[in-house]
């Protein structure tokens, strides 16, 4: 008895525990590794220019008089490159094997975890960012006079009410409080629009890649 198209698509390229044909299946494996190796490529490229980024705002920073800014800004960028290789460097212990869709898995697996630690990260590395700022400009050395002193000395001559707390405006502390408590609640938010930016249309292919694979599988 001549089998239908039907049966022969599934007898022929379905399995329940593989893919489907092996030419259609090393198709979905070229997709799958290219993909994966194109993100790797970009990963180690940002992480490349965030280092040279780091040590170039060091140099800068040291010959315009806010050191303070410089050093904590590249410790924290470092720290951030450190963590981020560390996860990349795990990324290769990925099997790539002969089952593409396993591959896609686990590289999505890989994806959200890496994003579930950078947005943690953010919560901290925002705010001490600004900190690094702050800190920068307040104790900038300015004709032997730090900038925030000057900066006190100026609000107490127009507003001689002003109170102090350890030699600053209250309102400054405030102000300053508020808006680490912002970056610190936002800085997830911030990380997930500027990974989007960055990584947004590999994602997207990744998806498609994956809604295709299980399409056929189904």
């Amino acid at each position: 008895m001549e089998k239908s198209i039907e049966n022969i698509w599934k007898d022929g390229f379905l399995k329940s525990d593989a893919l489907i044909a092996p030419k259609i299946n090393n198709l979905y494996n070229q997709k799958s590794i290219h993909i994966i190796d194109r993100f790797k490529r970009m990963f180690r490229i940002n992480l490349i220019l965030i280092i040279a980024f780091s040590f170039l705002f060091l140099i800068v920073s040291y010959f315009v008089g806010i050191p303070i800014m410089g050093t904590i800004f590249f410790v924290s960028l470092l720290v951030l490159v450190i963590i981020n290789k560390r996860l990349l460097n795990s990324l290769e212990h990925i099997d790539k094997g002969e089952n593409s869709y396993q591959y896609l898995k686990e590289f999505n697996l890989w994806i959200k975890k890496q994003v579930a630690v950078n947005k943690r990260i953010s919560t901290f590395f925002y705010p001490i960012i600004f900190l690094s700022f702050i800190f920068g400009f307040w104790f900038k050395d300015a004709q032997g006079v730090f900038l925030g002193e000057r900066l006190v000395q100026k609000i107490l001559i127009n507003f001689p009410d002003t109170y102090l707390i350890f030699g600053i405006p209250l309102i400054g502390i405030v102000i300053v409080v508020i808006i680490l408590s912002l970056l610190a609640y936002f800085g997830g938010r911030i990380y997930l629009w500027d990974v989007n930016i960055v990584y947004g249309r590999i994602f997207k292919k990744l998806e498609e890649l994956m809604a295709d694979i299980e399409s056929l599988r189904s």
